[in-house]
């Protein structure tokens, strides 16, 4: 039985964990999923985006139900990027599969995971339904995979960069901003 005056969580905290009572809820402005800590982490553990896209959960407002009066040009540019993230999700499944070693297994396991959770924030704005994930081959060498995927990520920063230039409302510039940078952040973990 706890403590009076102590919850369960707090009873049972030892070594330099954070007492519960100590966290916040966060919220990512870029896909929009929760994240419970002390502090905002420094990359978001579901899409990437950097800490700077984080905000206090009581102040969260959803960008995606929000109408941001997406021009044609910003809606084909969200059905094209989430055509480029399922494909590399895809791809990251596949080399996940068929690598040989648990490093580049776990390695592309995070890669689809990320670049899944970017086909949802496209679809979201697109209100349609996320696609499912196809097979696509790969090898079972992670350092071919790894070329592969290199080749992909730059073509990801590339689309990104123009369709961010090319943006007129805020929220289509923030979402490919921010995905330029997590796309350049993947570019240097495959290194």
């Amino acid at each position: 039985m706890p403590e009076h005056g102590m919850n369960v969580a707090n009873q049972f905290n030892s070594g330099g964990a954070i007492p519960m009572k100590d966290y916040k809820l966060y919220k990512c402005q870029i896909c929009g999923d929760p994240y419970l800590g002390d502090h905002p982490p420094v990359n978001c553990p579901y899409c990437g985006a950097k800490q700077h896209y984080f905000i206090d959960g009581r102040d969260y407002v959803s960008p995606f139900t929000q109408e941001h009066n997406f021009t044609a040009a910003e809606q084909d540019n969200f059905r094209a990027a989430l055509d480029i993230e399922i494909g590399n999700a895809s791809f990251y499944k596949a080399a996940s599969a068929a690598a040989t070693n648990d490093f580049y297994k776990s390695l592309f396991k995070a890669l689809m995971k990320v670049e899944s959770e970017h086909a949802s924030i496209f679809a979201k704005h697109l209100k349609v339904t996320k696609p499912e994930l196809h097979d696509v081959e790969a090898s079972a060498d992670g350092e071919v995979n790894i070329q592969e995927s290199h080749r992909r990520e730059e073509i990801a920063i590339g689309s990104y960069s123009k369709f961010a230039e090319a943006a007129t409302t805020p929220r289509a510039k923030q979402v490919f901003s921010a995905l330029v940078e997590i796309e350049e952040d993947h570019l240097s973990l495959e290194d």
